[in-house]
């Protein structure tokens, strides 16, 4: 059945998107170039509603990792120095582990938001989520056409996501209050920008929202 906002749940995917202790934790990525971490942890309770709401409904779920192999060999130079300009240099040794490196603690999901078995991982080493991985491949071997985004930071990774699936033709819904940028200035611009052109990057909804007719998707199929 098609839901209020027009998700289907047999052809939709909630991406949830660098919930990362390298971006949410003390010590991590995020942390030590300077940002501000309490902004991008107050999403995750709004999260671990669309998580709830989305595994009763049957949906899809995929978590995203941002993060470089251990010789940093997919990790472009000019990506490099920008972080080393950041303050944060990719790889440099943190309290978490070197920073953004595949397999050290701040790669890692932070612990609320830990993916459930049989869920799907896509270790990234871009900004979205589309880059260099088979992400495209699994939702089109599950004929998934609808995609809901969620997580950090929304000024980077979750619009270059968007953007990326936007130009594959996926459907996008946005939840405004479970994603956050780095800087409060930037939320508003990047969310105004989804709905230029008539929507050209799809629709913002929020947490309520989505979990409200998620729940009735469920309710209807219990029914």
């Amino acid at each position: 059945m098609s839901t209020g906002l027009g998700l289907v749940p047999a052809t939709t995917a909630l991406l949830v998107i660098d919930m990362q202790r390298d971006f949410c934790g003390a010590g991590g990525y995020a942390h030590q170039a300077g940002l501000d971490i309490g902004r991008l942890q107050t999403v995750v309770q709004q999260i671990q509603q669309l998580l709830a709401a989305a595994r009763a409904a049957g949906l899809t779920i995929v978590h995203t990792r941002e993060g470089h192999l251990p010789d940093l060999s997919d990790c472009p130079p000019s990506k490099l120095a920008r972080s080393i300009a950041a303050g944060a240099a990719i790889g440099s040794p943190g309290p978490l582990g070197r920073l953004l490196v595949r397999g050290e603690q701040g790669h890692d999901f932070v612990p609320a938001l830990r993916p459930w078995p049989g869920e799907a991982v896509i270790d990234k080493p871009g900004y979205g989520a589309f880059h260099r991985t088979d992400l495209e491949h699994r939702l089109a071997r599950q004929g998934i056409r609808q995609l809901i985004l969620c997580g950090v930071t929304t000024e980077v990774c979750v619009h270059s996501t968007l953007r990326e699936a936007v130009d594959r033709g996926f459907d996008c819904t946005t939840v405004a209050d479970a994603t956050a940028a780095s800087q409060p200035e930037l939320q508003a611009p990047a969310l105004a920008m989804i709905g230029v052109e008539g929507g050209i990057f799809g629709r913002v909804s929020d947490t309520a929202g989505v979990v409200a007719a998620l729940d009735a998707a469920t309710l209807a199929r219990r029914a």
